[in-house]
């Protein structure tokens, strides 16, 4: 795996070497590694693994074809119209006045 560091900003090179990591499964990997795993705990496993991307494949070719909503644009599309960020929670506010005075 090889990041290049443009203008001495080891930073972002970092980061960028930490997303590539990621999502080749090198920390998940390593993870799994710590320990020793029985084969017939592996094969459980990766077969959950691949019931799960199955289960995951089938909800997103359901909501391509409209066929279930996706929550994930109504999330969108609701931040839209309130004018915020997506994912961004204004904080809190209190309904009863502060008993610090």
């Amino acid at each position: 795996m090889q990041v290049l560091v443009r203008d001495n900003n080891i930073d972002q090179a970092l980061r960028v070497l930490k997303k590539k990591m990621q999502r080749e499964g090198v920390f998940r990997e390593m993870k799994q590694r710590r320990s020793y795993e029985k084969p017939s705990e592996r094969k459980n496993r990766e077969k959950s693994d691949a019931v799960r991307r199955a289960r995951k494949l089938a909800r997103k070719k359901a909501q391509r074809d409209g066929l279930i909503p996706d929550s994930r644009k109504k999330k969108l599309l609701d931040a839209k119209k309130a004018g915020q960020r997506p994912g961004f929670r204004p904080p809190q506010s209190s309904s009863t006045p502060s008993q610090n005075q």
